[in-house]
């Protein structure tokens, strides 16, 4: 059994500028000044206490008081139809193929909640298509390796048979963690090169590379074999 595991946000849908104005509405809901675009955008993936932490730069009692105005904007902006989190080009083509091979099982590691992602994937029609779903309401924030084995625990994957796939060093790092094969894609929203220098094995350029890359890692030259380092 081969268990591929996607990070959501600037992996699978591109949630930038739901994320962003988010983010400054709940500083704003403190009147305190927003973080720059790119700071923002740094923190994807991570749990909302930890992304905080890291742009506020310190343990600042305020993080309570902004996760929740953060959840709570962004609870009204996807309510909102002009604002969206669209599936990346040729995502849902590749989702759907990997889902009809019957030795691939798909999962999800995301910062978002277990609410957030199973309403994006249902919005998009593809949440059927993931045996396993975990986020930071289960596990510590990324890097740490708790998601992965969690995911491999529920569907009985090993870790030679494991790949992650994210568009951050947080997904790369905590591939390592867990001992499983790590993919960057380069639409995401860290750049190319600190996705390769965290040690990711491939960095994808467009979503349909996703099935060949898996094919190189699982059978190096064309044979069954275990992941390449």
């Amino acid at each position: 059994m081969k268990l591929v595991i996607f990070d959501c946000d600037g992996t699978l849908v591109d949630s930038q500028h739901m994320i962003v104005a988010a983010m400054n509405a709940a500083f704003a809901s403190l009147a305190r000044p927003a973080p720059m675009r790119e700071a923002t955008l740094s923190i994807v993936g991570l749990s909302l206490h930890e992304a905080f932490v890291r742009l506020t730069r310190a343990d600042d009692s305020d993080i309570p008081q902004l996760i929740e105005a953060y959840k709570n904007a962004f609870h009204d902006l996807r309510a909102d139809a002009s604002h969206t989190e669209p599936l990346y080009d040729g995502a849902r083509d590749v989702i759907e193929a990997l889902a009809r091979d019957r030795e691939v099982m798909l999962g999800i590691a995301t910062g978002k909640s277990q609410r957030g992602v199973r309403l994006v994937l249902g919005h998009h029609g593809i949440f059927e298509h993931f045996a396993t779903i975990q986020t930071a309401d289960d596990a510590p924030s990324k890097p740490h390796p708790a998601m992965i084995e969690q995911a491999m625990a529920a569907v009985g994957a090993t870790p030679e048979a494991t790949v992650m796939i994210g568009d951050t060093t947080f997904d790369i790092d905590m591939a390592h963690a867990a001992g499983v094969t790590a993919i960057g894609v380069a639409w995401g929203y860290h750049p190319v090169g600190a996705l390769e220098g965290a040690g990711a094995h491939v960095v994808l350029g467009r979503f349909a590379e996703l099935p060949a890359a898996l094919g190189q890692i699982w059978y190096p030259g064309g044979q069954g074999g275990k992941p390449r380092a």
